[in-house]
């Protein structure tokens, strides 16, 4: 009897062992740049096609290993963990720390074909949304506009002196308001305007000495 009891005790821890070891078999350790992941080889099966796969079923495929038995992966860790994920659960998950580009980097490394596609989808939309902000923009431009004060006599001059991005847009007469010896001379307002941030060139901005005057009348107004 204590023959028998020996005996099953013996199989059971067989059977333990057996089943440990099945156990073991099926998890996988990465050292990726240094960090390790630990994972299963249900999870790096998710593409045939890809490196992973073939790294944990291929057994002509050499890959050095570090002293704890880790497959060794000279990849940026930081990057390797969205892939690890979408292999886990099929979502792409991407930290606000990482670009879009760096895992579609990553992806093409791996060969993982569905995530190629899909961070590619991503970067193209995002560009097209960037595309279409810009449109809208320009579509839509801001303009920043000034009123110069200038004499009658003075207008031929004032409107040669808007080359530096400012264009004239309208011409407001207000009458005399000095008398210069004998005669009379007409007082006008004019409206110009700039497109606001437009980027012109430094000796363009620069404006006329006369330029200058005639703005310093009209900021005072």
């Amino acid at each position: 009897m204590a023959d028998k009891v020996e005996k099953n005790s013996h199989e059971e821890e067989m059977d333990s062992e057996t089943t440990s070891s099945k156990t073991s078999k099926q998890w996988v350790r990465l050292n990726v740049g240094g960090t390790h992941f630990l994972t299963t080889k249900t999870t790096l099966s998710g593409d045939p096609n890809s490196f992973l796969y073939r790294l944990c079923q291929d057994s002509e495929l050499i890959s050095d290993r570090d002293e704890t038995g880790a497959y060794l992966i000279d990849r940026d860790p930081t990057y390797f963990s969205p892939i690890l994920n979408y292999l886990r659960h099929g979502k792409l998950i991407i930290n606000k720390d990482l670009t879009e580009e760096g895992v579609l980097e990553e992806a093409e490394f791996y060969n993982i074909t569905k995530l190629i596609q899909l961070v590619s989808e991503r970067i193209n939309n995002r560009e097209k949304r960037a595309a279409d902000r810009l449109s809208q923009m320009q579509n839509g431009k801001k303009f920043v506009y000034r009123v110069l004060q200038c004499h009658e006599d003075e207008l031929t001059q004032m409107v040669s002196t808007l080359s530096d991005g400012w264009k004239f847009e309208q011409l407001i007469n207000i009458g005399s308001q000095y008398n210069y010896g004998n005669e009379d001379h007409a007082e006008f307002l004019c409206v110009v305007s700039r497109e606001y941030g437009a980027t012109i060139n430094s000796k363009e901005t620069e404006p006329t000495d006369r330029a200058k005057v005639l703005q310093q009348k009209g900021s005072r107004m």
